[in-house]
């Protein structure tokens, strides 16, 4: 189910991708019925026409596609790229941590019953019917419960370690788009601004439309890299806090088994 999950979320991801550079690359094929059907329009009426205009210019995909050309495509994918892949691993964390958690209170409850009415081996059943890393947990040290007290501690301890290690899965890709995306953006920036040097250079004089669009332009890589930075920062956070609270519901529910081990095999 998980691998589902992961598969979707980056097909998804990926068709999104596509379609985004489509309509960046893609000329304004619309643009010329727009020009006659606009000029018949000012004809008959310029005021109305005037209004329309800039509010049309202002739509979200038309600036998102005109600062995602004027950045330069070739330094704005890979910046693109690593909020997808960043956004893709980040949303199948989400929803893995969300599907992780477990109501340890009624675990802990129907445990104790099924020790009073059946034993180890009906507490076992329990837990192995129990999806989430505590109910996994319990499974492993139950397993242990004819070794000893100490031994289901142990192995409670041991295999805390692993599920934790699981929770942990993918975060330090994501960590690593959030430092990537950023460095990315200076790279094209930096890029950029020796471009805008050369023009200046090859004009053999500083004119302030020149030097302003170019450093615009430079600065625009930068600016999407801090972006994708911060969006991936939130959700790399997010998950960071989930894992802290199922870790300690981890920790508090295996103290809690083992006082019940305790007191029903006095």
């Amino acid at each position: 189910m998980k691998n589902l999950f992961k598969h979707l979320i980056i097909t998804l991801a990926v068709v999104f991708a596509c379609n985004l550079g489509a309509m960046a690359q893609q000329p304004d094929s619309a643009a010329a019925p727009a020009d006659s059907a606009t000029t018949a329009t000012v004809e008959q009426a310029p005021a109305a026409v005037e209004e329309a205009a800039p509010a049309e210019e202002q739509t979200f995909h038309q600036v998102l596609k005109q600062k995602f050309i004027e950045g330069d495509p070739a330094w704005m994918t890979p910046v693109l790229i690593c909020l997808i892949i960043g956004l893709a691993i980040s949303i199948e964390r989400v929803i893995t941590l969300n599907l992780a958690s477990t109501n340890t209170d009624k675990l802990l409850k129907d445990i104790e019953k099924a020790l009073q009415e059946g034993g180890v081996e009906a507490a076992r059943k329990v837990t192995a019917a129990t999806k989430g890393p505590v109910a996994s947990i319990f499974t492993q040290g139950l397993l242990r419960a004819s070794e000893g007290v100490e031994m289901v501690e142990k192995s409670v301890v041991a295999y805390g370690s692993v599920e934790m290690s699981r929770l942990e899965r993918g975060l330090v890709w994501i960590s690593l788009f959030i430092a990537l995306a950023p460095m990315l953006g200076f790279l094209g920036t930096v890029v950029g601004m020796i471009g805008a040097f050369d023009a200046i250079e090859a004009a053999g004089d500083i004119s302030p439309s020149l030097v302003a669009g170019g450093i615009k332009v430079a600065l625009l890589t930068t600016v999407a890299g801090l972006i994708v930075a911060i969006i991936l920062q939130v959700l790399y956070n997010y998950c960071v806090s989930k894992i802290d609270a199922i870790v300690s519901q981890m920790e508090d529910a295996s103290i809690a088994l083992v006082d019940l081990m305790v007191k029903y095999q006095k």
